[in-house]
Protein backbone atom coordinates (compact mmCIF):
# COMPACT_ATOMS: atom_id res chain seq x y z
CA UNK A 1 0.00 0.00 0.00
CA UNK A 2 1.31 3.35 -1.29
CA UNK A 3 1.78 5.85 1.65
CA UNK A 4 3.71 9.29 2.36
CA UNK A 5 6.97 8.03 2.19
CA UNK A 6 7.05 5.59 -1.10
CA UNK A 7 8.34 6.32 -4.31
CA UNK A 8 6.58 7.24 -6.93
CA UNK A 9 7.22 7.73 -10.49
CA UNK A 10 5.68 10.90 -12.56
CA UNK A 11 6.01 9.29 -16.48
CA UNK A 12 9.60 8.95 -16.58
CA UNK A 13 10.55 11.40 -13.15
CA UNK A 14 11.62 9.24 -9.93
CA UNK A 15 10.40 10.94 -6.98
CA UNK A 16 11.65 9.58 -3.57
CA UNK A 17 8.23 10.07 -1.74
CA UNK A 18 4.03 11.61 -1.87
CA UNK A 19 5.06 15.11 -0.67
CA UNK A 20 4.92 18.25 -2.89
CA UNK A 21 5.67 21.78 -2.29
CA UNK A 22 2.73 23.75 -3.33
CA UNK A 23 3.69 26.81 -5.79
CA UNK A 24 3.58 30.30 -3.50
CA UNK A 25 4.50 33.06 -4.74
CA UNK A 26 7.64 34.96 -2.74
CA UNK A 27 6.44 38.50 -4.18
CA UNK A 28 10.19 39.49 -3.40
CA UNK A 29 11.94 39.48 -7.01
CA UNK A 30 12.95 43.06 -8.21
CA UNK A 31 11.03 44.62 -11.01
CA UNK A 32 13.21 42.82 -13.54
CA UNK A 33 11.68 39.62 -12.48
CA UNK A 34 15.20 37.99 -11.43
CA UNK A 35 16.32 35.19 -9.28
CA UNK A 36 17.84 36.32 -5.87
CA UNK A 37 19.59 34.78 -3.22
CA UNK A 38 16.30 34.25 -0.80
CA UNK A 39 14.58 32.38 -3.85
CA UNK A 40 17.80 29.97 -3.93
CA UNK A 41 18.34 29.40 -0.13
CA UNK A 42 14.34 29.13 0.10
CA UNK A 43 13.98 26.21 -2.31
CA UNK A 44 17.11 24.72 -1.42
CA UNK A 45 16.02 24.43 1.98
CA UNK A 46 12.69 22.60 1.49
CA UNK A 47 14.79 20.22 -0.44
CA UNK A 48 17.23 19.63 2.67
CA UNK A 49 13.94 18.97 4.54
CA UNK A 50 12.77 15.64 2.82
CA UNK A 51 10.27 17.14 0.29
CA UNK A 52 10.15 14.81 -2.61
CA UNK A 53 9.07 17.30 -5.15
CA UNK A 54 9.31 21.16 -4.68
CA UNK A 55 7.53 22.97 -7.18
CA UNK A 56 8.73 27.15 -8.16
CA UNK A 57 6.18 29.95 -7.55
CA UNK A 58 4.37 31.31 -11.04
CA UNK A 59 6.79 32.36 -13.26
CA UNK A 60 5.86 34.89 -15.61
CA UNK A 61 5.45 34.08 -19.41
CA UNK A 62 5.33 37.96 -20.15
CA UNK A 63 5.59 41.19 -18.71
CA UNK A 64 2.03 41.92 -18.48
CA UNK A 65 1.34 38.00 -17.13
CA UNK A 66 3.20 38.76 -13.77
CA UNK A 67 0.92 38.59 -10.69
CA UNK A 68 2.67 41.31 -9.31
CA UNK A 69 5.31 43.26 -10.02
CA UNK A 70 7.88 41.48 -7.96
CA UNK A 71 7.39 38.24 -9.51
CA UNK A 72 9.62 36.07 -11.37
CA UNK A 73 9.87 35.81 -15.28
CA UNK A 74 10.87 33.76 -17.43
CA UNK A 75 10.12 35.52 -20.89
CA UNK A 76 13.42 36.24 -21.78
CA UNK A 77 16.86 34.01 -21.98
CA UNK A 78 18.39 36.06 -19.61
CA UNK A 79 16.38 34.73 -16.40
CA UNK A 80 17.58 30.88 -17.44
CA UNK A 81 20.99 31.30 -15.30
CA UNK A 82 19.23 32.40 -12.01
CA UNK A 83 16.55 29.71 -12.37
CA UNK A 84 19.34 27.39 -13.06
CA UNK A 85 20.39 27.88 -9.79
CA UNK A 86 17.41 27.10 -8.04
CA UNK A 87 17.20 23.86 -9.66
CA UNK A 88 20.73 23.02 -9.11
CA UNK A 89 20.70 23.97 -5.45
CA UNK A 90 17.51 21.56 -5.11
CA UNK A 91 19.14 18.71 -6.85
CA UNK A 92 21.87 19.20 -4.67
CA UNK A 93 19.90 18.43 -2.04
CA UNK A 94 18.27 15.29 -3.31
CA UNK A 95 14.52 16.29 -4.52
CA UNK A 96 13.56 17.01 -7.91
CA UNK A 97 11.67 20.07 -8.61
CA UNK A 98 9.10 21.68 -11.09
CA UNK A 99 8.39 25.18 -12.14
CA UNK A 100 4.73 26.86 -12.69
CA UNK A 101 4.53 29.18 -15.38
CA UNK A 102 1.77 31.57 -15.72
CA UNK A 103 -0.32 34.39 -16.82
CA UNK A 104 -2.14 36.39 -14.73
CA UNK A 105 -4.65 37.68 -17.02
CA UNK A 106 -7.11 39.91 -15.75
CA UNK A 107 -5.52 39.62 -12.19
CA UNK A 108 -2.31 40.95 -12.87
CA UNK A 109 -1.32 43.67 -10.51
CA UNK A 110 1.48 45.03 -12.43
CA UNK A 111 -0.80 47.32 -14.04
CA UNK A 112 -0.60 50.83 -12.41
CA UNK A 113 3.19 50.22 -10.73
CA UNK A 114 6.03 51.92 -12.19
CA UNK A 115 6.15 49.17 -15.26
CA UNK A 116 5.26 51.44 -18.07
CA UNK A 117 3.14 49.65 -21.04
CA UNK A 118 1.16 47.51 -18.94
CA UNK A 119 -2.36 46.22 -20.44
CA UNK A 120 -4.38 43.65 -18.46
CA UNK A 121 -5.67 40.88 -21.13
CA UNK A 122 -8.45 38.26 -20.43
CA UNK A 123 -10.46 36.24 -22.78
CA UNK A 124 -13.54 39.06 -21.63
CA UNK A 125 -13.41 42.37 -21.21
CA UNK A 126 -14.73 41.58 -17.60
CA UNK A 127 -12.73 43.47 -14.24
CA UNK A 128 -11.99 40.97 -11.73
CA UNK A 129 -14.02 43.07 -9.34
CA UNK A 130 -14.66 46.45 -8.49
CA UNK A 131 -11.39 48.28 -7.93
CA UNK A 132 -9.48 46.65 -10.79
CA UNK A 133 -9.38 47.30 -13.89
CA UNK A 134 -11.27 46.42 -17.30
CA UNK A 135 -8.75 44.30 -19.33
CA UNK A 136 -8.44 44.06 -22.39
CA UNK A 137 -10.33 41.18 -24.94
CA UNK A 138 -7.66 39.43 -26.44
CA UNK A 139 -8.16 38.86 -30.42
CA UNK A 140 -6.97 35.71 -31.52
CA UNK A 141 -3.64 36.66 -32.35
CA UNK A 142 -3.22 37.40 -28.85
CA UNK A 143 -4.01 34.15 -28.04
CA UNK A 144 -1.74 32.93 -30.36
CA UNK A 145 0.99 35.37 -29.64
CA UNK A 146 0.63 33.92 -25.63
CA UNK A 147 0.74 30.58 -26.55
CA UNK A 148 4.47 30.90 -28.47
CA UNK A 149 4.89 32.55 -24.91
CA UNK A 150 4.41 29.39 -22.92
CA UNK A 151 6.33 28.12 -25.41
CA UNK A 152 9.61 30.12 -24.93
CA UNK A 153 8.82 29.50 -21.35
CA UNK A 154 9.10 26.07 -20.99
CA UNK A 155 11.66 25.76 -23.58
CA UNK A 156 13.77 27.95 -21.51
CA UNK A 157 12.71 25.87 -18.50
CA UNK A 158 14.13 23.14 -19.63
CA UNK A 159 17.56 25.29 -20.41
CA UNK A 160 17.27 25.96 -16.90
CA UNK A 161 17.18 22.13 -15.91
CA UNK A 162 14.11 21.66 -14.39
CA UNK A 163 12.35 18.08 -14.28
CA UNK A 164 8.80 19.14 -14.63
CA UNK A 165 6.44 21.73 -16.15
CA UNK A 166 3.15 22.95 -14.70
CA UNK A 167 0.87 25.07 -15.92
CA UNK A 168 -0.88 27.57 -14.23
CA UNK A 169 -4.60 26.85 -15.29
CA UNK A 170 -6.24 27.91 -11.68
CA UNK A 171 -6.94 31.00 -9.45
CA UNK A 172 -8.39 32.96 -12.10
CA UNK A 173 -5.66 33.46 -14.01
CA UNK A 174 -5.40 34.05 -18.14
CA UNK A 175 -5.75 30.26 -18.98
CA UNK A 176 -8.01 29.88 -15.97
CA UNK A 177 -10.22 32.59 -17.23
CA UNK A 178 -10.64 31.03 -20.24
CA UNK A 179 -12.32 27.90 -18.67
CA UNK A 180 -14.73 29.59 -16.43
CA UNK A 181 -17.87 30.21 -18.24
CA UNK A 182 -18.04 33.19 -15.47
CA UNK A 183 -15.27 35.10 -17.14
CA UNK A 184 -14.95 33.72 -20.72
CA UNK A 185 -18.11 34.94 -22.81
CA UNK A 186 -16.28 34.71 -26.09
CA UNK A 187 -18.63 33.83 -29.38
CA UNK A 188 -15.77 32.84 -31.62
CA UNK A 189 -14.52 29.20 -30.75
CA UNK A 190 -12.11 29.75 -27.56
CA UNK A 191 -15.64 30.52 -26.01
CA UNK A 192 -19.14 29.05 -25.50
CA UNK A 193 -19.13 25.33 -24.92
CA UNK A 194 -16.26 23.40 -23.05
CA UNK A 195 -14.57 22.26 -26.02
CA UNK A 196 -14.24 25.58 -27.12
CA UNK A 197 -12.89 27.24 -23.69
CA UNK A 198 -10.66 24.13 -22.79
CA UNK A 199 -8.98 24.87 -26.67
CA UNK A 200 -6.32 27.66 -25.56
CA UNK A 201 -5.10 25.09 -22.92
CA UNK A 202 -4.72 22.12 -25.39
CA UNK A 203 -2.49 24.58 -27.75
CA UNK A 204 -0.48 25.27 -24.55
CA UNK A 205 0.17 21.55 -24.11
CA UNK A 206 0.90 21.34 -27.60
CA UNK A 207 3.28 24.06 -27.66
CA UNK A 208 5.22 23.22 -23.85
CA UNK A 209 5.26 19.39 -25.38
CA UNK A 210 7.04 20.36 -28.49
CA UNK A 211 9.72 21.36 -26.80
CA UNK A 212 9.93 19.72 -23.36
CA UNK A 213 12.00 16.97 -24.29
CA UNK A 214 9.42 14.13 -23.33
CA UNK A 215 9.68 15.39 -19.65
CA UNK A 216 6.21 14.86 -17.50
CA UNK A 217 3.21 17.98 -17.65
CA UNK A 218 1.45 19.30 -14.81
CA UNK A 219 -1.81 21.57 -15.26
CA UNK A 220 -2.96 23.12 -12.23
CA UNK A 221 -6.46 23.90 -11.93
CA UNK A 222 -9.09 25.02 -10.12
CA UNK A 223 -12.28 22.63 -9.78
CA UNK A 224 -14.53 24.56 -8.29
CA UNK A 225 -15.58 28.39 -9.12
CA UNK A 226 -17.28 28.60 -5.62
CA UNK A 227 -20.26 30.53 -7.50
CA UNK A 228 -22.97 29.87 -9.40
CA UNK A 229 -22.85 28.79 -13.06
CA UNK A 230 -19.58 28.47 -12.54
CA UNK A 231 -17.44 25.44 -13.25
CA UNK A 232 -17.70 22.21 -10.84
CA UNK A 233 -15.41 19.50 -10.55
CA UNK A 234 -17.45 17.47 -12.85
CA UNK A 235 -17.03 20.40 -15.58
CA UNK A 236 -13.55 20.74 -15.42
CA UNK A 237 -12.71 16.76 -15.84
CA UNK A 238 -14.80 16.99 -19.21
CA UNK A 239 -12.47 19.71 -20.05
CA UNK A 240 -9.04 17.71 -19.06
CA UNK A 241 -11.05 14.66 -21.34
CA UNK A 242 -10.66 17.00 -23.85
CA UNK A 243 -6.94 17.46 -24.03
CA UNK A 244 -5.49 15.19 -21.59
CA UNK A 245 -4.04 12.84 -25.14
CA UNK A 246 -1.57 16.20 -25.59
CA UNK A 247 0.29 15.09 -22.84
CA UNK A 248 -1.10 15.93 -18.91
CA UNK A 249 0.81 13.54 -16.96
CA UNK A 250 -0.69 15.14 -13.58
CA UNK A 251 -3.14 17.19 -12.79
CA UNK A 252 -2.37 19.37 -9.29
CA UNK A 253 -6.05 19.94 -7.83
CA UNK A 254 -6.95 23.20 -6.48
CA UNK A 255 -10.32 25.06 -5.91
CA UNK A 256 -11.49 29.11 -6.22
CA UNK A 257 -9.71 32.58 -7.41
CA UNK A 258 -11.61 32.40 -10.71
CA UNK A 259 -14.35 34.88 -8.85
CA UNK A 260 -14.36 37.30 -5.57
CA UNK A 261 -15.86 34.70 -3.94
CA UNK A 262 -14.04 32.70 -0.70
CA UNK A 263 -14.79 29.27 0.02
CA UNK A 264 -14.62 27.56 3.92
CA UNK A 265 -12.08 25.88 4.18
CA UNK A 266 -10.85 23.12 6.65
CA UNK A 267 -8.20 20.37 6.22
CA UNK A 268 -8.33 18.53 3.22
CA UNK A 269 -10.79 20.73 1.87
CA UNK A 270 -9.68 20.67 -1.62
CA UNK A 271 -9.04 16.66 -1.11
CA UNK A 272 -13.11 15.33 -2.44
CA UNK A 273 -12.68 17.73 -5.59
CA UNK A 274 -9.69 15.73 -6.32
CA UNK A 275 -11.05 12.18 -6.41
CA UNK A 276 -13.51 14.03 -8.58
CA UNK A 277 -11.18 14.35 -11.42
CA UNK A 278 -8.98 11.62 -10.60
CA UNK A 279 -12.35 9.32 -11.51
CA UNK A 280 -13.41 11.12 -13.87
CA UNK A 281 -10.17 11.80 -16.19
CA UNK A 282 -8.20 8.62 -14.64
CA UNK A 283 -5.31 10.89 -14.50
CA UNK A 284 -2.99 10.87 -11.26
CA UNK A 285 -3.62 14.07 -9.23
CA UNK A 286 -1.95 15.77 -6.30
CA UNK A 287 -4.47 17.29 -3.74
CA UNK A 288 -3.92 19.13 -0.63
CA UNK A 289 -5.62 22.37 1.19
CA UNK A 290 -4.41 23.43 4.95
CA UNK A 291 -2.54 19.68 5.39
CA UNK A 292 -0.35 20.78 8.62
CA UNK A 293 0.35 17.26 10.23
CA UNK A 294 2.03 14.03 9.27
CA UNK A 295 -0.92 11.84 9.46
CA UNK A 296 -3.11 14.03 7.62
CA UNK A 297 -0.42 14.47 4.76
CA UNK A 298 -0.32 10.16 5.19
CA UNK A 299 -3.93 9.66 5.02
CA UNK A 300 -4.26 11.85 1.85
CA UNK A 301 -2.03 8.96 0.35
CA UNK A 302 -2.64 5.65 1.92
CA UNK A 303 -6.64 6.32 2.90
CA UNK A 304 -7.90 8.30 -0.31
CA UNK A 305 -5.68 6.64 -2.72
CA UNK A 306 -4.28 10.36 -3.94
CA UNK A 307 -1.04 9.98 -5.59
CA UNK A 308 0.65 12.93 -4.09
CA UNK A 309 -0.33 15.40 -1.13
CA UNK A 310 1.12 19.01 -1.53
CA UNK A 311 1.80 21.57 1.36
CA UNK A 312 1.90 25.08 1.08
CA UNK A 313 1.84 27.13 4.07
CA UNK A 314 2.91 24.49 6.38
CA UNK A 315 6.32 24.22 4.45
CA UNK A 316 6.39 27.82 5.07
CA UNK A 317 6.63 27.42 8.29
CA UNK A 318 8.50 24.04 8.84
CA UNK A 319 10.76 23.49 5.66
CA UNK A 320 11.63 20.15 7.85
CA UNK A 321 8.15 18.67 7.49
CA UNK A 322 8.83 15.65 5.78
CA UNK A 323 12.08 14.98 8.04
CA UNK A 324 10.07 15.19 11.42
CA UNK A 325 6.96 13.11 9.48
CA UNK A 326 8.88 10.54 9.08
CA UNK A 327 10.51 10.29 12.38
CA UNK A 328 6.49 11.00 13.89
CA UNK A 329 5.47 7.97 11.22
CA UNK A 330 8.34 6.14 11.68
CA UNK A 331 9.41 5.36 8.13
CA UNK A 332 13.01 5.21 6.87
CA UNK A 333 14.51 7.74 4.74
CA UNK A 334 17.57 9.06 4.46
CA UNK A 335 18.51 11.56 6.33
CA UNK A 336 21.05 14.79 6.04
CA UNK A 337 24.20 13.78 8.10
CA UNK A 338 24.49 16.57 9.55
CA UNK A 339 21.06 16.46 11.05
CA UNK A 340 20.89 13.00 12.46
CA UNK A 341 21.60 13.19 15.80
CA UNK A 342 17.80 14.86 15.71
CA UNK A 343 16.19 12.01 14.27
CA UNK A 344 17.92 9.06 15.90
Amino acid sequence: MAHLFSEYTIKNLELKNRLVMAPMCLFCAPETGTVTNFHIMHYATRALGGTGLITVEATAVSPEGRISANDLGIWSDDYIPGLKKIADAVHEYGSKIALQIGHAGRKSRVHGTRVQGIELEAPSAIAFDEESAVPKEMTKRDIKDTVEEFRLAAARADKAGFDMIQIHAAHGYLLSEFLSPLTNKRSDEYGGNPENRVRILGEVLDAVKSVWNDKPIEVRVSADDYAQDGNTAEDVALMLNIVKHKGIDSVNVSTGGTVNVMPKTFSGYQIPHAKVIREHTGLPVAAGGLITSAKAANDVIETDGIEQVYLGRELLRNPYFALNAAKELKADIEIPKQYMRAFV
